[in-house]
């Protein structure tokens, strides 16, 4: 299992803690300094089942300043939505937590939290 974070926030503290209270073993992804690129975006949005603008912080600065508001969620423009999510990795939704059956959640609560950990002990 393997969680992406960005250690300054609160719901990703809240789940490490979590995993770390049930023993889980996991690996750490500081997300906004080990950067995903663009095909491992595309490949946790499959495991997701999600669409990047599922996953993108649309309230963020840089969501702003690229006015990702306006842009189209279709599939004509997927490939530039996971562009900017590669470029911009602050605008991806954490954590998100790949579990072992290949699935992956995005863990922001912790019933998203069990949820992963009951994945990956089936």
């Amino acid at each position: 299992m393997e969680i992406w974070i960005n250690p300054a926030c609160s719901k990703c503290r809240s789940a490490i803690s979590l995993l770390d209270a049930e023993g889980a073993e996991y690996k750490v992804r500081r997300y906004l300094e080990d950067v995903p690129s663009a095909a491992e975006i595309r490949a946790v949005l499959d495991r997701l089942g999600l669409e990047p603008w599922d996953i993108t912080r649309t309230q963020e600065a840089d969501a702003r300043e690229l006015g990702l508001k306006e842009w189209a969620r279709d599939e004509a423009s997927r490939d530039r939505w996971i562009t900017a999510l590669a470029e911009h990795p602050k605008l991806i939704q954490r954590p998100i937590i790949t579990a072992d059956d290949g699935t992956a959640l995005v863990a922001r609560s912790e019933d998203a939290v069990q949820e992963a950990l009951s994945r990956t002990r089936s």
